[in-house]
């Protein structure tokens, strides 16, 4: 069980494709496993690579 405080992002849609970051533990998960596997990141890294669109198709 997960005691971290999971957030989406506002961009997020209904369908439940969605990623959730705990922001200041640096975690991200896949919104449709909330118990599977955790990706630790560097959170100002992570939040000025999306600005900069380094993760846009």
């Amino acid at each position: 069980m997960s005691t971290h405080a999971w957030q989406k992002s506002s961009y997020s849609n209904a369908n439940g494709n969605c990623v959730e970051l705990s922001g200041p533990l640096g975690l991200i998960r896949d919104s449709k496993d909330p118990e599977g596997p955790r990706l630790s990141v560097d959170v100002a890294a992570f939040v000025r690579a999306v600005k900069v669109g380094r993760f846009d198709r």
